[in-house]
């Protein structure tokens, strides 16, 4: 019962420190009552692997049916699909510790910790089955002044910071339980407290001395038109939406205004994509250009293209009926009168909604279930590269959609392509008035920051904002309001070391972890 409680309180203390709702500094200790169980059970020297994972288990299903269940309000299947899965996979790794912890010294093993949970979240940011919601250094995208060094380390800076801390705890609670001398909980809380407020010191500093420049900047006017997905949006044709959007737009453009921004697959008909200079997003959008030279219209729209040649087909292309194929692109365009129309087609997928997971292997045994949790019976197609867009100024824009911006690596590629701010365009009116849409906005100030790029983000429904460089809300629209903000945003061409180098911490853990496995395998080879 003991060992049952401690794991209970690890989930509740994981939840209770997850954003928006929750206080991160929950983070640095939620993890030390699982790893007293762990402890317990093991020195006990009896085979208690079964114990430790369901014990993890019911830590990390905790935490998981607490932080995302408003999955639940878009594809309860899918909610559960990512609770249950989620929570396997965490456990496997805290079984990977167990197995380790037995046969190599505390050094070792909360290295091994460490570097195989770093691994873990660095597979859920590549693989198909990708879900990176609960990486640990997400968990302080509410309390952006903490972690203003992210612009060195990313999110993986956040995840080695919260386990160092908690490994600490544990080291030096441990180490009080056998000795029970009052000198050990000093030196341990002095330690801790050097651990947490050495980096939040060093990130108050970051803030204060970072000065964003201002010399180059654009005025934006972001639209959120809030349009209910479920009843609304796909039974309203791109005309009205258009007009919709014009007449948001004409309460805030001026003369000066640089760019309009408008949410994610706005445009939902399903555009033939060798027909976009006649349809009514390009319509309305050069309505827009045309009355105001100046401006650029970036939106997000639903495009299709039907397919007859065999030989066109892609590992993403979708079967209609004999001798027809077709590709379903989440694509976000940008119009201005300088250049021709420029395309992006998403490419970080919603699981199960937006694609099917190891297709080749799993179609055989799930047939079409993994594609049609979310309403849609269609792979969408993405492409290889991060595409900018480019102004009628020359300045350039990353187009990201949705999901994308909770990949930290993955949105470096666009700067990379040298974008000079980021637009985030997005429908978080799927998850209902939840936390789900709250986190989304609350991970782009950790782009923000990776990054230090001006944030613009276009909402549906959901929340509207503009996000400064150093991970700021300087303005916002609520939830189920529809109408539009206009603000000003500065241009930055400067690349930070997390943009030039990525996620490197990732790439010394694996390392670090497969040397510290394969150590503890030859090591307990030898002693039988």
């Amino acid at each position: 019962m003991k060992s049952l409680l401690l794991a209970l309180f690890t989930g509740i203390l994981l939840a209770l420190g997850w954003p928006t709702y929750g206080f991160p500094g929950l983070l640095f200790f939620a993890f030390v009552p699982l790893l007293l169980a762990e402890f317990y059970l093991r020195s006990k020297k009896e085979k208690k692997t079964g114990t430790v994972f369901l014990l993890s288990y019911l830590a990390f299903f905790t935490w998981n049916i607490i932080s995302t269940n408003w999955l639940y309000f878009s594809t309860p299947f899918g909610m559960w699909f990512a609770v249950l899965a989620n929570s396997l996979l965490m456990s496997l790794v805290f079984l990977g510790y167990h197995f380790i912890a037995k046969r190599v010294n505390f050094i070792a093993s909360s290295t091994f910790l460490i570097t195989l949970w770093i691994c873990f979240e660095k597979l859920h940011l590549n693989w198909e089955f990708s879900w990176p919601w609960l990486n640990l250094g997400n968990g302080f995208s509410s309390f952006t002044s903490w972690i203003q060094w992210y612009e060195y380390t990313g999110t993986f800076g956040g995840t080695l910071w919260v386990l160092l801390v908690n490994l600490s705890i544990f080291k030096f609670t441990l180490h009080y339980i056998q000795h029970k001398e009052k000198g050990i909980i000093y030196r341990g809380i002095l330690k801790t407290f050097l651990l947490i407020f050495i980096p939040i010191g060093i990130s108050l500093m970051i803030k204060n001395g970072y000065k964003i420049d201002t010399s180059d900047s654009l005025e934006a006017v972001i639209l959120q038109p809030n349009i209910d997905p479920y009843n609304e949006k796909y039974n309203t044709n791109d005309r009205k939406i258009g007009e919709l959007l014009v007449d948001l737009v004409e309460k805030k453009v001026s003369k000066n205004t640089g760019i309009v921004v408008a949410p994610e697959t706005v445009f939902a008909d399903g555009t033939r994509i060798q027909k976009f200079n006649s349809s009514d997003a390009s319509f309305f959008s050069n309505k827009l250009t045309t009355e105001y030279p100046n401006l650029n219209f970036l939106g997000g729209i639903s495009f299709i293209q039907w397919i007859k040649n065999k030989s066109n087909i892609q590992p993403q292309t979708n079967f209609y009926r004999e001798g027809l194929w077709f590709n379903d692109y989440n694509s976000a365009f940008l119009i201005n009168q300088k250049q021709n129309p420029q395309l992006y087609h998403k490419s970080k997928l919603v699981v199960g909604v937006e694609n099917f997971p190891y297709q080749s292997t799993l179609k055989p045994l799930l047939g079409d279930i993994m594609i049609d949790l979310g309403g849609t019976v269609a792979m969408k197609t993405t492409q290889p590269n991060r595409e900018v867009f480019q102004l009628n100024n020359s300045k350039k824009v990353a187009p990201i959609i949705c999901y994308e911006s909770v990949y930290g690596e993955y949105v470096t590629g666009y700067v990379k392509n040298d974008a000079h701010f980021l637009a985030i365009i997005t429908n978080d009116a799927w998850w209902g008035d939840t936390q789900g849409h709250k986190q989304h906005l609350s991970y782009a100030r950790l782009r923000a920051i990776e990054t230090r790029r001006d944030i613009v983000r276009s909402a549906n429904t959901g929340i509207s904002a503009i996000i400064n460089q150093k991970g700021d809300i300087e303005q916002s629209l609520g939830y189920e309001k529809r109408g539009s903000l206009k603000g000003t945003i500065n241009l930055n061409k400067k690349q930070t070391f997390y943009v030039r180098f990525g996620d490197y911490i990732a790439r010394v853990a694996q390392f670090l972890c497969l040397f510290i496995f394969l150590f503890a395998v030859v090591k307990n080879r030898k002693s039988l």
